[in-house]
């Protein structure tokens, strides 16, 4: 994946985010504070601010991380194949500035019957 615009700079990026984002990291489950948000509202990219998923969409998927049936628009994420520690999944990424967000899987609710499965640190949530 070529890098797009700028993902935040260092001194706005947390050790983690820039983990995440940058070095294409995964968070422990269970430990994004995200997990536990059900206020309506947008989530957005901690690196460059684009709107990625809305509020209903998400779920609770068990899995750890915070779960989306579906991204904001057809604009929001793009997909790569990732073959990282020896399996074949698609990563996601931020299609405005390419930070690396988490992965997809067929495994979801309907409509979509997709799973976002998404790092909480690499979102930022604005309440609405």
């Amino acid at each position: 994946m070529t890098e797009k615009a700028s993902c935040g700079s260092a001194a706005q990026l947390t050790p983690e985010q820039e983990y995440i984002l940058r070095q294409h990291g995964t968070e422990r489950p269970g430990s994004s504070p995200l997990n536990k948000e059900y206020r309506s509202g947008t989530y957005t990219c901690a690196g460059c601010g684009k709107v990625l998923f809305q509020s209903d969409t998400k779920y609770d998927s068990g899995s750890g991380w915070p779960s989306f049936w579906a991204p904001a628009d057809d604009q929001a994420v793009g997909t790569t194949e990732d073959r990282s520690h020896s399996m074949v999944r698609t990563e996601v990424h931020c299609e405005n500035c390419g930070g690396h967000l988490g992965h997809v899987f067929s495994d979801g609710p309907q409509p979509t019957g997709l799973r976002y499965c998404i790092n909480g640190a690499a979102l930022s949530f604005k309440p609405k």
